[in-house]
This record gives C-alpha cells, sequence and structure tokens, in this order.
C-alpha cells in the first residue's frame, strides 16, 4: 500500500479518498521511478477547518488551502526547473515520502467552480501534493512549468483531461 489514509471529515468516503490517494500516488511513484509497494505517504482527508489550523501552524497563514504536503526530506532541485534529488531508501529499502492533507470544502468549491467532478479535483491535488513530497515546487516559474508538465503527463494517464488546459 502507497497511501496510509485517514479521514477526519466523513464527506471524503462518499467519494473514496482512500482510492483516489492510493491511485494517484502510485501513478506518481511509477512515474518517478520508484516501486509504489516500497513507498508509504500518509493522507489526512480533513475539512477547512482543520486545513487552517495545520496552514497557520506550518506555514503561518492561518486561512484553508486545498492540500499540504510536508515532505519527509528535502530534495529540491539546485537550479530552478532542474530535477529535484531521488529520496533515500531506509534500511529495509522502504521510502517513507511524508504527508499530505486535503481540505474537503475547499476541494469541493474548486471542482464545482471547474465544473470537474471532485474526485478528478482530488485526484489532481494528490498529484500536485505527491510530486511536492517529490522534491517539486512552483515558486520560481520553471519549476512551476516544470510541476505543471508532470502533473499534466500523470493525469492523462489515470484518465483525467489537463485541469489547466482552458
Amino acid at each position: 500500500m502507497v497511501a496510509d489514509v485517514q479521514l477526519e471529515d466523513p464527506r471524503w468516503e462518499a467519494c473514496d479518498l482512500e482510492a483516489i490517494a492510493e491511485a494517484a500516488a502510485a501513478a506518481v511513484c511509477i512515474w518517478a521511478g520508484l516501486d509504489p509497494d516500497l513507498v508509504e505517504v500518509a493522507v489526512l482527508g480533513c475539512d477547512d477547518a482543520r486545513i487552517a489550523e495545520l496552514n497557520g501552524d506550518f506555514r503561518d497563514k492561518p486561512q484553508p488551502t486545498n492540500v499540504l504536503s510536508w515532505p519527509e526530506e528535502e530534495l529540491g532541485a539546485d537550479q530552478p526547473g532542474g530535477k529535484p534529488y531521488s529520496p533515500s531508501p531506509d534500511h529495509d529499502g522502504q521510502y517513507a515520502l511524508g504527508d499530505i492533507a486535503i481540505a474537503w470544502e475547499t476541494c469541493e468549491r474548486e471542482a464545482l467552480e471547474a465544473g470537474k467532478p471532485i474526485k478528478d479535483h482530488a485526484t489532481h491535488l494528490v498529484v500536485h501534493a505527491m510530486l511536492h513530497l517529490l522534491g517539486y515546487d512552483h515558486v520560481q516559474d520553471a519549476d512551476g512549468d516544470l510541476m505543471e508538465a508532470i502533473e499534466v503527463e500523470i493525469l492523462w494517464k489515470l484518465g483525467i483531461a489537463n485541469p489547466y488546459a482552458d
């Protein structure tokens, strides 16, 4: 199992966040050349109040956001637009990549505003967060362009249309 999912908000059960997280995490692992059976990621399905608390505690931004991630290792690239470092396995050859939290109300609202199924948007957010755990970010334009292209590629393989297309 790739994703260890905890549901604080029961609304995530209706869209099966466990299956979404597992599929999205496995797809990112495969794209990154990691055996999904050797990778573990913790995923918290919560509400806006909880994610606002986490966002305040860890980013000093006490407001809701769609998804947060906490990488186990700092893997960021040395140069903008560069490939991040590969994660290190533990002594058993396992990869603990980190933690993800995703907020129901924000995810649902964004999906409705974009006219897309919440499952597709939640999948996109988990893919996005998984890439953060692997050292990708979008602070610099070159990094954002790279990360977006990777997201589109992985989502396409999962049967989800380009979320950035007009």
